[in-house]
């Protein structure tokens, strides 16, 4: 009787730190979709709130650890139910760390919104930053539903973003090229572009947890990357 007394109030606290991590991967989806509307509708208004609201990010993500430090330090758990306390903790990091760049993104935009427009960027940077949402969505999906297939398809996925981001380096560069009064404007938006595609490396981690969780196992496999910026050469060095 005092195992099943022990057992259900263990039952109860981890459900109540998994409910933590919900609540806190739809704040940063909404935070990842602000930041980006906010940068092509020029809405510094909009860009304020996604800064604001990462406080509460931070603050879910110590909850969090503080409540998954007590689990450990009074239920012992082991096996599985271990794995699921660190596969909590690990998410919640990621999920900080892409709330840190939607906030990120959200300063820039105020400093965007005073320059000249840069043709067809701001739409991009929305469609990168809508299929990194997408993935992280599905991420959550995964790890609620232990599904290691769709965990296995985020981590794939990211190699979609990868090419966009490769795609929006080089429309960049040759924006500062054919006219340097471009390059603030375009540094800006690469740092932009280069957030989110460290966003997508944060849900492909979230999915390596998943993974780790139902298997017991980190995926050994390399994941997709598709990040060529660091060997692509302009006309000059060619």
């Amino acid at each position: 009787m005092i195992e099943e007394h022990i057992s259900s109030v263990y039952d109860r606290d981890l459900e109540a730190v998994q409910a933590h991590i919900m609540k806190m991967g739809g704040l940063v989806e909404s935070a990842i979709l602000d930041a980006a509307t906010s940068l092509e509708n020029r809405d510094e208004e909009l860009a304020a709130t996604v800064r604001r609201q990462d406080i509460q990010i931070d603050e879910l993500e110590q909850r969090i650890n503080t409540e998954a430090a007590r689990l450990i330090a009074l239920r012992a758990p082991a096996a599985g139910d271990l794995r699921t306390v660190l596969t909590v903790m690990k998410i919640s990091g990621n999920l900080e760390r892409m709330g840190d760049y939607a906030k990120n993104i959200a300063k820039r935009t105020s400093v965007l919104a005073q320059m000249t427009p840069i043709e067809g960027a701001t739409s991009d940077l929305r469609r990168m930053a809508q299929a990194v949402e997408l993935m992280l969505k599905d991420a959550l999906d995964s790890y609620i539903h232990r599904d290691v297939d769709l965990a296995q398809d985020v981590r794939v996925r990211d190699g979609d973003v990868d090419q966009m981001y490769n795609a929006m380096f080089r429309q960049f560069l040759t924006y500062m090229m054919e006219d340097p009064r471009h390059i603030t404007g375009c540094m800006h938006l690469h740092f932009i572009a280069k957030n989110i595609e460290r966003m997508g490396d944060h849900v492909t981690s979230i999915a390596d947890q998943v993974i780790y969780l139902v298997s017991g196992e980190v995926p050994t496999e390399v994941r997709p990357k598709a990040d060529h910026t660091a060997f692509i050469t302009t006309p000059t060095e060619e």
